[in-house]
């Protein structure tokens, strides 16, 4: 049999073997459960492991930008250098969320609202495995050697933990303290200094953390008599759940540079600062509204760290000295902000208001020295502009069209001129790969 020939019949086998998964997976739905059998038996692996050395492509891989196209369920590839597409594959239709990238850069893990986990190779252009984690998916975290990979549901009530090609490790039911009440999981974040996610709840006042160093520390579960001589009950610190006890449910977390402090927020937009190491709430932030710190960003003023964010419903970014723990300043914007982004060599702060009826279809760009709007950037009105993002040396910000018949609109980040318009079909968001990486340079050990 020819290549081609046996290159159809395997593709033809995966298509079937998808289907049947699929079939699998909506009669799992309709008994709104999804077993660690089902998780197991839904992996499916699309590339046996490779030894390849480099990239199959000229283009810096570190400069890679990835562009989600919800219009038709593809992710284009660009050339960080060029500004121009140079691979596009297809990808699951309820894809969403930014994709997570291993220390090297190799690697891209993605997760869809129905709960597919998927690894892509980032160096050959191919899909490596892929499972089914949940039913109803927030997000997921990964390592940064890309060897654990954490997943939060909503349905069902689970943490999910997998290794690096997608196998199960372990399924942890989200029951509080008690075990009296379940949870949905809100998010997971890598914590790369503590080797550990962070896991944040919906409906428990509780966070935990989840160490995935098989070396953790044991960990002593209820109460304990006597630590020195282990009278009590004790379990491996790896891949169990420490748990941080809160008055109310925290979400849309922000962690300070050292990631010993994160900022979660409450219900009623109050900023907790909780300790890591004391796991304990040891301050707020002096925010109001409903602040989105998942989109906050950091930088360096006159000696001082500062900290930006956007509000889900007042119109305006508020500044915070973030050793202070005090209020800079509001920045009036024309609506609430949604989306943040910076660079270190841009000068500005560009704010997208997503979810803004009158101002979604501008970038409000913010001067990070004055701290004043100096610029509105326009598309159509009843358009949206969003989810600014910047290539690796900081000279292009990318700005995505949110339309059937989008685009991908490259502005200069210094003069904040129009430059061109790649066409997408509904570019919901734009991820650079060197911005990923950058984030999981705090490994500690």
């Amino acid at each position: 049999m020819s290549n081609c020939k046996t290159r159809g019949v395997i593709r033809s086998l995966q298509g079937l073997f998808i289907g049947l998964l699929g079939l699998l997976a909506f009669t799992a739905q309709a008994e709104g459960s999804w077993t660690d059998a089902d998780i197991r038996a839904s992996r499916h692996v699309l590339r046996e492991t490779t030894t390849a050395q480099a990239p199959v492509y000229k283009a810096d891989p570190l400069g890679l930008i990835l562009v989600v196209e919800t219009g038709d369920a593809h992710v284009s590839i660009l050339d960080g250098d060029k500004l121009e597409p140079f691979h596009r594959f297809a990808t699951r239709a309820q894809l969403h969320g930014s994709p997570k990238f291993t220390r090297n850069g190799r690697y891209a893990f993605f997760a869809s609202r129905d709960g597919w986990v998927t690894k892509y190779d980032l160096w050959t252009l191919e899909v490596v495995a892929e499972v089914r984690a949940g039913l109803d998916t927030r997000n997921i975290a990964v390592a940064p050697a890309g060897d654990h990979v954490a997943v939060a549901s909503y349905q069902p009530q689970t943490l999910v933990l997998l290794d690096g090609d997608l196998n199960l490790l372990k399924s942890v039911p989200v029951l509080d303290q008690k075990s009296e009440r379940g949870s949905r999981v809100s998010a997971v974040y890598v914590v790369p200094s503590r080797q550990s996610f962070v896991v944040a709840m919906k409906d428990i006042a509780e966070l935990w953390e989840v160490s995935y160093d098989p070396q953790a520390e044991d960990m002593a579960i209820g109460l304990v008599h006597d630590f020195q001589y282990r009278e009590g009950t004790f379990v491996t610190g790896y891949l169990n759940p420490r748990r941080i006890e809160l008055d109310v449910p925290l979400d849309n977390f922000f962690f300070n540079p050292d990631q010993a402090e994160l900022f979660g927020v409450s219900p009623q937009g109050e900023v907790q600062v909780i300790q890591l190491d004391a796991r304990q709430r040891i301050g707020e932030l002096p925010l109001r509204g409903q602040p989105h710190l998942g989109s906050a960003v950091t930088w360096q003023r006159q000696g001082r760290t500062l900290m930006a964010s956007t509000n889900l419903t007042l119109p305006e970014a508020a500044v915070i000295d973030l050793e202070r723990r005090s209020l800079v300043r509001r920045i009036a914007l024309k609506g609430p902000g949604f989306f943040l982004a910076a660079h270190e060599n841009s000068r500005y702060l560009f704010v997208a208001s997503m979810l803004a009826a009158n101002s979604k279809h501008v970038l409000q760009v913010i001067d990070r020295n004055t701290l004043e709007v100096v610029r509105h950037i326009e598309v159509e009105p009843g358009t949206t502009l969003a989810h600014v993002e910047f290539t690796r040396d900081g000279r292009h910000a990318l700005a995505s069209l949110w339309r059937d018949d989008g685009a991908l609109i490259v502005l200069d980040a210094q003069t904040l001129e129009t430059l061109k318009r790649l066409p997408m079909k509904r570019p919901v968001g734009t991820y650079s790969v060197w911005r990923g990486v950058e984030s999981l340079q705090h490994s500690g050990r």
